[in-house]
C-alpha cells in the first residue's frame, strides 16, 4: 500500500490543510488573548512589575519545556493524538490567569499556558510539515500567517471585552472553551506522520541529520530574535528615538506585523518558484536593509518603510527552516523540529532582554545593529538549505 493510499484513510490533504491552519490560529489566538489581558490580569493579583516579569520568564520556560517533552512524543504517540491533547490543555489553562487572585496562582496557570503552547507549537509544525508532503508545492508560510491572524482577532475581542466591561474571567473562560471546542473538532481531520514514512529514499533516511538540525536552529534563533527584537522595540524606537507620539509609535509595529503576515500568506508561491534558500537568504538580506533604514534615517515615514520591509524580510525564513528540519528525517520529525523550534523560541525570548541591556549603554537604534548582524550572518549562512534539496 502507497504513503498516498495510507493517506487518503485518515483524512483527504485538503481537510487535514485546514484542520492545521485551525490549530495555528488557535494558538495565535490562545496567546493573543492572554495577552491582551496581562495589564487587568496585573492589578487583579496585585502583583508588580518585577514580579510580572519573572513570571513571564517562567512562562517562557515552561514553553520550551513543552516542546522538548512534545517532540518527542509526537514521533513516539502520534500526531493526532498530541496536538489535539496540547490544544485542549491550552483552552483548560487560559481560563487560568483570569482565576487567578496572587502570584503564585497566577504562576502555576502560567506554567500550564507555556506547557500547553510550547507542546502545541511543536506538534503543529510537525503536522504541517506532513500536510505540506502531500501537496505539489510549498504551503508552511501560510500556516504562520495563520498563527498572526489568530492574534488579531485576539486583539480585536480583547479590546471589544475590555471595553464593553466584561470580567477577565469571563472572557477567557470562553476563550479557552472556544480553543478545546476547535481543537477537538479538528483532530479527526489530522494526517499521521508515519503515513508519510515510506515516501523517503533510503539513502535519505540513513544520512545524520545532527549537524543540519543545530546548523538550521541557529539560523532560526537569528531570525527569531529579529523578530522579537521588533515585537518589543519598535514602537518605542518611535516615541524614544524618532520623538514620535504614544498613538504615532504604534504604527511602528503595525507596520511591521502587517507586512510579516502579507509576507508569510505570498512566501509559498515564491518559494514554489525560487525555493527554500533562496527565501531564507534573500529574505535575510531584506530584513537586513529595512533595519538598516531604521537605524539610520531618522524621517518617521522612511523609518516606517524600514520596518515594513524588515518585517517582509522576515516573514518567509523561519517557516522554510521548519520545513527543513521537519524533512531531516520522517522517523523523529518531532524531536528534530522541536530543536529548532526550541532555539528559536529562545531567540524570540533572547531578543528583547537583550537589547535592552544594550539599551542602557547605547541609544536604541544602534542597539539594533545586533538583530542587523544575525540577519546578515543568517544571508550567509542560508545555502545549509541547499544540502536538503
Amino acid at each position: 500500500m502507497t504513503a498516498t493510499d495510507l493517506r487518503s484513510q485518515t483524512a483527504p490533504p485538503r481537510a487535514a490543510r485546514v484542520a492545521t491552519w485551525l490549530y495555528f490560529g488557535l494558538n495565535g489566538f490562545a496567546v493573543g488573548m492572554w495577552v491582551v489581558h496581562i495589564p487587568s490580569i496585573e492589578h487583579a493579583t496585585g502583583i508588580s512589575h518585577s514580579t510580572l516579569g519573572l513570571l513571564l520568564l517562567v512562562l517562557g520556560g515552561a514553553a520550551f519545556t513543552g516542546m522538548q517533552v512534545a517532540g518527542p512524543l509526537v514521533d513516539r504517540l502520534g500526531q493526532r493524538r498530541l496536538v489535539p491533547a496540547a490544544g485542549v490543555l491550552l483552552g483548560i489553562a487560559l481560563a487560568g490567569p483570569g482565576l487567578a487572585t496572587n502570584w503564585w496562582t497566577l504562576g502555576l496557570t502560567l506554567i500550564l499556558i507555556g506547557f500547553g503552547n510550547g507542546s502545541i507549537d511543536v506538534g503543529m509544525n510537525a503536522q504541517a510539515v506532513v500536510v505540506e508532503r502531500g501537496y505539489p508545492r510549498p504551503i508552511m508560510a501560510a500556516f504562520h500567517a495563520m498563527w498572526s491572524i489568530g492574534g488579531a482577532i485576539a486583539a480585536l475581542i480583547g479590546a471589544a471585552t475590555l471595553r464593553a466591561g466584561v470580567p477577565t474571567e469571563v472572557t477567557l473562560g470562553v476563550a479557552g472553551a472556544v480553543c478545546i471546542v476547535i481543537a477537538l473538532a479538528a483532530s479527526r481531520f489530522l494526517i499521521e506522520a508515519s503515513a508519510d514514512e515510506a515516501d523517503e529514499p533510503t539513502e535519505v533516511r540513513a544520512k545524520p541529520p545532527g549537524k543540519l538540525v543545530w546548523a538550521l536552529g541557529g539560523l532560526a534563533f537569528g531570525l527569531m530574535l529579529a523578530e522579537g527584537v521588533a515585537n518589543d522595540w519598535a514602537a518605542l524606537h518611535f516615541r524614544d528615538i524618532l520623538g514620535t507620539s504614544v498613538s504615532t509609535a504604534a504604527y511602528a509595529y503595525g507596520a511591521f506585523a502587517v507586512a510579516m503576515t502579507v509576507g508569510r500568506f505570498l512566501t509559498d508561491r515564491v518559494a514554489a518558484v525560487v525555493g527554500p534558500a533562496a527565501i531564507v537568504r534573500w529574505g535575510a538580506a531584506m530584513a537586513a536593509v529595512g533595519l538598516t533604514i531604521v537605524i539610520v534615517v531618522p524621517w518617521v515615514p522612511v523609518a516606517l518603510f524600514g520596518w515594513a520591509l524588515f518585517g517582509l524580510g522576515l516573514a518567509g525564513g523561519v517557516p522554510q527552516l521548519f520545513t527543513a528540519a521537519g524533512n531531516l528525517d520522517p522517523r523523529a520529525a518531532g524531536a528534530l523540529m522541536a530543536r529548532v523550534v526550541g532555539l528559536g523560541y529562545v531567540g524570540l525570548l533572547a531578543g528583547p532582554a537583550l537589547i535592552g541591556g544594550l539599551a542602557h549603554w547605547m541609544p536604541l537604534n544602534i542597539a539594533f545593529i545586533l538583530p542587523l548582524v544575525l540577519c546578515v550572518l543568517t544571508f550567509l549562512g542560508g545555502p545549509v538549505l541547499k544540502s536538503r534539496s
